[in-house]
């Protein structure tokens, strides 16, 4: 009988710790990554119709992931800095790869078709991926566009170092006093911790 309780009480305490494990996985899902989490990779369509991976990126020392669309007025006027970004972190490793999250049914503006167009128009050097079906926006937490996670490269996978906004003024670039995504990564590239790590995404909302 002492025995039988025993195994009952063992019983009962996996049974509490997989409904909690299963409780925090799911709530971890549901909020997206935090700082100091792995980001998985993901293979989406650019806008020259090949497939794109972080992975490919065999010489990055990490990712300026910015989740951004064509018709977001905040991502139009931040177009200009995404591309100064690129052209300026990813010679030193760290290569801007924008993830369109919106879904086209919703703002048909932000259709693939519209994408490659919009592309051409600005001459975007980086990557810019559909996230069809809308399964890797959730994944990040992303809730904005634009909304950037900056991620490192290491030998434990791609890890979240920063979240949030580019600068502190969408409306004027000159006007903006805390560059944050620069400060980021200017601070990796020094094997330093990031000043601010999370900053507060302004923009408008993804369509689901």
């Amino acid at each position: 009988m002492k025995t039988l309780k025993i195994l009952v009480g063992i019983a009962l305490v996996i049974a509490v710790s997989a409904f909690a494990y299963d409780r925090v996985t799911i709530s971890k899902y549901d909020e997206g990554y935090t700082i100091g989490d792995v980001a998985t990779d993901f293979e989406l369509k650019n806008v020259n119709d090949k497939i794109v991976s972080l992975s490919d990126f065999k010489d990055a020392k990490g990712y300026v992931v910015i989740f951004t669309c064509n018709h977001c007025p905040y991502s139009v006027a931040y177009e200009d800095r995404i591309i100064a970004l690129h052209d300026k972190f990813a010679p030193q490793g760290y290569p801007v790869i924008a993830i369109n999250p919106n879904n086209p049914k919703a703002y048909p503006t932000d259709s693939f078709d519209n994408m490659k167009v919009r592309a051409k128009e600005k001459g975007f050097t980086f990557p810019y991926l559909f996230d069809d079906g809308q399964k890797i926006y959730p994944q990040y937490g992303a809730k904005k566009t634009p909304h950037v996670y900056i991620l490192e490269k290491t030998s434990k996978g791609n890890i979240v170092r920063y979240i949030g906004a580019i600068d502190n003024n969408y409306k004027d670039t000159l006007s903006a006093d805390k560059k944050y995504v620069e400060d980021a990564i200017n601070a990796l590239l020094k094997g330093k911790k990031v000043p601010k790590e999370v900053t507060k995404a302004i923009g408008c909302s993804i369509k689901a």
